[in-house]
């Protein structure tokens, strides 16, 4: 983006700014983040992702002091029977299926992509809201059409109210409130207590960011690294005495298995490895529409490099000095592709003047037949 644009949308801060006094310390209101942003989904167009099966969607309901929460995918005839206040409607990851929100996130690449977690809308009516509540990750709030009131506290008692389908604090303190209208824009840090209520028909687009719990990474880890290891040796007892306790497991047999454990080491090259693989496999619900006639190897090199390609939205490529990482997978890349996978995974397009050689434009072509890209 250019300078001044980015500035507006930190509140007239450059990032590095930012970084140094808010990232991750305390939160910053931007007023008119983005003029005239009013959203980029209609109300219909978010009731239609709401429906799809590969979309994660949920809708929070309050009424009084009572809490529910109904999980999508859901009917269009389901949001008109729906009281006429009090209800929000969450649609997690809307930059995986349109483009436009993609390029929304895509805004904060001054911090980098490996952090950037995706992108979820929040439609309300007056009064919804999910409560007050703290997320373990930073969050960028992005008013669209509409109000909404936030309230937000940094306080220490984080203690969730028991018996609820959400997690609500028990005890919320806040000490600030603001009141965001469209373009408007709130950052708050990991742990940060908040609650947003909607004052009008409004929906709020929420930049989160990837904060892996050290027990998710760790477990991971420990997952993949059973697929990438190969230890030789097999317990053996050559030696075995008469045993007078057969249930009983022996000091030995104890030492020699954990001997064996041991074995188990790993080099940082292999933990970098994983680290790449990890933060680019895709979720779960993710799956990547094929072109349903892919063009041969030579059509594809001649049309992309005319107009150059595109990635998917929901493709991810991370890099560092040895590999590059893309949609879970490690790839070894020549010198001579060095440079144009950069401004890929850095741009998410590239020219058609960056198509290149032949090995370059095979691996082109088969991310495109996978879906992973597209002709710009």
């Amino acid at each position: 983006m250019p300078v001044n644009a980015t500035r507006a949308l930190l509140g007239g801060l450059t990032p590095a700014a930012f970084l140094r006094r808010h990232w991750q310390k305390r939160p910053l209101l931007s007023r008119n983040a983005i003029a005239g942003f009013q959203g980029i989904l209609s109300t219909s167009d978010l009731f239609e992702l709401a429906g799809r099966d590969d979309v994660e969607s949920r809708i929070v309901l309050r009424d009084r002091t009572r809490w529910s929460v109904e999980q999508g995918p859901f009917r269009r005839t389901h949001f008109r029977a729906l009281p006429r206040r009090g209800w929000t409607l969450l649609v997690h990851g809307v930059n995986l299926h349109v483009r436009a929100a993609d390029e929304l996130m895509r805004r904060f690449a001054f911090i980098s992509y490996a952090r950037l977690d995706d992108l979820m809308v929040s439609y309300a009516l007056p009064g919804g809201g999910v409560g007050p509540h703290f997320d373990s990750y930073d969050v960028f709030l992005l008013q669209g059409a509409g109000r909404r009131r936030w309230r937000i506290g940094d306080q220490r008692n984080l203690e969730l109210r028991p018996g609820l389908p959400i997690k609500i604090l028990a005890r919320f303190a806040p000490a600030d409130a603001s009141t965001l209208s469209s373009g408007d824009m709130l950052y708050l840090p990991p742990g940060y207590a908040h609650e947003g209520v909607a004052i009008d028909e409004c929906s709020t687009y929420s930049i989160g960011f990837r904060a892996p719990a050290t027990q998710e990474l760790g477990t991971a880890f420990l997952d993949w690294i059973r697929d990438n290891l190969c230890i030789a040796g097999q317990y053996a007892d050559p030696n075995l005495s008469v045993s007078r306790e057969p249930a009983r497991i022996a000091a030995r047999m104890h030492a020699q298995c954990a001997a064996m454990i041991r074995e188990i080491r790993w080099k940082p090259g292999l933990v970098q490895r994983f680290v790449g693989c990890y933060l680019t496999e895709p979720k779960p619900h993710v799956f990547f529409d094929c072109p349903p006639r892919p063009y041969s190897l030579r059509r594809f090199g001649i049309v992309a490099a005319r107009r150059g390609v595109r990635l998917d939205p929901r493709t991810q490529i991370l890099y560092d000095d040895a590999q590059v990482y893309v949609n879970g997978a490690a790839l070894d890349w020549s010198q001579t592709q060095r440079q144009a996978m950069k401004r890929l995974a850095n741009a998410r397009r590239i020219a058609g003047t960056d198509v290149g050689g032949s090995p370059w434009v095979r691996l082109l072509h088969r991310w495109y037949c996978d879906g992973y890209l597209h002709f710009d």
